[in-house]
C-alpha cells in the first residue's frame, strides 16, 4: 500500500503535464499572428503568460506550435517501443533460449548502426511537401526497440521464463491472466513503460536538435512545415541574449522550461510505473 501511495504523486504530475502538452498541441495555430511592434521583446508581465518575441508575437503560440510538432510523433514512438518490448518479454516466456538469442543478436546489430546517420537518411527521403517528425520518430523507435526488447526479455528470464508460465498453467490460470496480468502488468510493466517514456523524451530532443541546426543554418526544417515553429526557435532566440545585447532572456527561460517539462514527464511516468 505504501509503494502504491508513493507512486500516485508521480502519476498525477505526469498526467497534468501530459494534459497541458496535449492542450497546447490541440490548440496550436497554423500560423503565428501578425507582428505587433509595440510588444517587441515584451516580458511575461507586459504580455502574459510568456511574453513576446522580437517582432511582438506571443511566445505562447511558439509553445503551442512546438507541442503540435512533437506530440503525436513522440507518442507513436513511445507506444511502438512499448509494444515491441512487450513482445520481447513474451518471446522469452514462450520461445526459451532461441528467442533470447534472437533478441540479443537484433539488439547488437541495430546498436551498431549510427542512429543520427539513419535518421538523416530518413529525413532526406521524406518529400519536402510532407515534412513531419513522424517518419523520423518511427525510425528512432525501431532503432531503440531491440534494446528495450532485450531488457524486457532479461526481466522475463529472471522471472523464470517458460518455467514460470508452465507453473501458472499447472495451477489452472488462463493464458490471458498469465500473460496479460502476471507477466506484462505485474513484471514487465516497469521496464516497458520506462522504455516508452524515455523514447518519447528522446524523440522530442531529437526534433529540437534537428530544428536548431536548421534555424542556425537558415534552412527549412526536416520536422515541420515552414508555417510552424519548433521549441528550437525559442532556444535560438533566447541564446542571443547571452552573446548579444538583446532582451530575450525570457524566451530562453521558456524554451528551457518546456524541455524540463518533457524530462519531468518522462521521469514521472517511469517512477509511477516502477515495481512495488
Amino acid at each position: 500500500m505504501k509503494g502504491r501511495l508513493l507512486r500516485w504523486p508521480y502519476a498525477a504530475v505526469a498526467l497534468l503535464a501530459i494534459l497541458a502538452l496535449g492542450w497546447a498541441a490541440a490548440t496550436a495555430p497554423v500560423h503565428l499572428p501578425a507582428p505587433e511592434v509595440d510588444f517587441a521583446y515584451a516580458g511575461p508581465l507586459e504580455l502574459p503568460p510568456f511574453g513576446a518575441d522580437h517582432r511582438g508575437r506571443p511566445l505562447l503560440d511558439y509553445a503551442r506550435q512546438g507541442a503540435w510538432v512533437v506530440a503525436l510523433p513522440a507518442m507513436v514512438a513511445g507506444l511502438l517501443v512499448m509494444f515491441m518490448a512487450v513482445g520481447g518479454g513474451l518471446l522469452a516466456c514462450l520461445g526459451g533460449g532461441w528467442a533470447r538469442s534472437a533478441v540479443q543478436i537484433a539488439s547488437e546489430v541495430v546498436g551498431s548502426l549510427p542512429r543520427m546517420v539513419v535518421i538523416l537518411v530518413v529525413a532526406l527521403l521524406v518529400p519536402r511537401d510532407d515534412r513531419s517528425l513522424l517518419p523520423m520518430a518511427i525510425a528512432w523507435a525501431l532503432l531503440a526497440a531491440p534494446g528495450a526488447m532485450d531488457e524486457a526479455a532479461s526481466v522475463a528470464e529472471r522471472l523464470g521464463g517458460t518455467r514460470f508460465v508452465e507453473a501458472l498453467r499447472a495451477h489452472g490460470f488462463s493464458a490471458s491472466r498469465i500473460f496479460g496480468w502476471h507477466v506484462v502488468a505485474l513484471n514487465l510493466r516497469p521496464v516497458v513503460v520506462r522504455q516508452g517514456a524515455e523514447v518519447m523524451m528522446q524523440v522530442v530532443f531529437l526534433e529540437i536538435a534537428l530544428s536548431y541546426l536548421s534555424v542556425v543554418e537558415d534552412q527549412p526544417s526536416f520536422t515541420h512545415p515552414d508555417s510552424m515553429m519548433s521549441w528550437a526557435d525559442l532556444l535560438y532566440q533566447g541564446y542571443r541574449s547571452i552573446v548579444l545585447d538583446v532582451p530575450t532572456t525570457h524566451v530562453l527561460a521558456l524554451g528551457l522550461a518546456l524541455i524540463s517539462l518533457v524530462a519531468v514527464v518522462s521521469l514521472s511516468i517511469g517512477a509511477a510505473a516502477r515495481a512495488r
